[in-house]
């Protein structure tokens, strides 16, 4: 059946005033970003890239998978002598480690809580590698963009974005003060070591190592939750109606694999609280430089956003992390053709996902953040009678 609509295989950008492209797939060549509305004169290096794929890359511990890629960024455009031109940014990873025979035996079997039936249902064709198109393995170029993305909000209001696990099955952490968490608690240990969950609880983080090692050892695999806060974003990003601030970050964090839930703020627990309980109060706070007073509020239940657009206390975001898909353990399932049988996914993959999402997700809230500052520079920053300036 033809359609009018013929636009190729569309979905593959994200952002309007700060905007990604990304190709690629996990069996091909490599993976490529291409980044339009860079603002010009950000330093930028391949060693600043590398501070959060490495977070990111497989074969960290025990407990991701094992798959061996040294995911080096190059810089192809945009790029001049250490400082962003204002043109488009260009990133190319190439993938080093890839094992298709793994998939060759199971190409036409459709493997439960993938993307294999679907793919086919829309293009009557797929590329059986490793998920192709479908798999993770694009996030590493996202990562990428995410540190243009940090840079630009750091530069512009000392924005910072931390994220970490809470949940790993049944533990579950609770971290009552987002902005009290630092990189240090995240990344390791307080003896220097590796802290290989990003759970900032390290006494919880020791049990969710064991958890999934014991999940990994069983064959199967388990979710968890993460959270995400960016700190000192300041009040009046996003847009009325359908680009709401939250609605453009639940998008982001969607688009990641294997996310199946967003919330933030009290999100659902607010279903039980009365109005009264729910709301944030309005407070002055301590006046800024210019000795106006600042507006804030005396709690965070509304996680940084009113009416889709930020008011300055920090953006608290949760997603909730499906198991991975692919299992050792034998599973019923269907042929292409219909024919009921079984299948075993062989391949390399994560016991648990979260580990390696933390940065995913972090990239994707600063890359949603970074297209909301230049959207709102645009448009509000000239504007004369500002009664608060962001």
């Amino acid at each position: 059946m033809k359609s009018r609509y013929n636009q190729g295989m569309a979905g593959n950008s994200f952002g309007q005033a700060f905007r990604i492209t990304t190709a690629g797939e996990s069996h091909g060549p490599g993976n490529v970003v291409i980044i339009d509305g860079v603002p010009p004169g950000i330093p930028i290096s391949v060693e600043d890239l590398l501070v959060d794929l490495n977070r990111r890359k497989p074969g960290q511990s025990k407990i991701v998978t094992q798959r061996k890629e040294a995911d080096h960024p190059e810089i192809l455009s945009g790029v001049f002598e250490g400082i962003t031109t204002g043109t488009s940014l260009a990133i190319l990873i190439r993938n080093e480690d890839q094992r298709s025979k793994d998939y060759s035996d199971i190409k036409d079997k459709y493997r439960p809580g993938h993307a294999d039936y679907t793919y086919d249902a829309k293009y009557g064709f797929r590329d059986y590698r490793g998920g192709g198109r479908s798999s993770a393995r694009e996030t590493n170029v996202r990562v990428a963009a995410g540190v243009v993305a940090k840079k630009i909000l750091n530069a512009a209001f000392g924005g910072r974005i931390i994220g970490y696990v809470t949940q790993v099955g049944h533990l579950k952490a609770k971290i009552s003060d987002p902005t009290s968490i630092t990189a240090a608690q995240v990344e390791t240990f307080s003896d220097g070591s590796l802290n290989p969950v990003r759970c900032p609880d390290h006494d919880l983080a020791r049990q969710m190592f064991d958890f999934i090692d014991s999940v990994r050892k069983d064959g199967d695999s388990i979710g968890g939750v993460a959270e995400i806060a960016a700190i000192n974003v300041p009040a009046g990003l996003g847009e009325p109606v359908f680009d709401k601030l939250k609605a453009d970050i639940a998008k982001a964090l969607f688009s990641i694999p294997a996310v199946l839930g967003v919330e933030y703020g009290s999100g659902f627990g607010c279903a039980t609280m009365r109005g009264s309980e729910n709301n944030d109060h309005f407070i002055a706070e301590e006046s800024d430089e210019s000795g106006a007073s600042v507006i804030g509020t005396d709690t965070n239940r509304h996680g940084g956003n009113l009416g889709g657009i930020s008011t300055g206390q920090p953006l608290v975001f949760r997603a909730a992390v499906k198991p991975t898909s692919s299992l050792l353990i034998e599973q019923p399932t269907v042929t292409s053709q219909g024919e009921a049988t079984t299948i075993r996914t062989k391949g390399r993959h994560d016991p648990c996902l979260l580990p390696r999402f933390v940065p995913i997700a972090e990239a994707m809230i600063a890359i949603t953040l970074a297209d909301h500052w230049l959207r709102w520079r645009a448009q509000c920053a000239a504007a004369p009678d500002r009664t608060h300036n962001v």
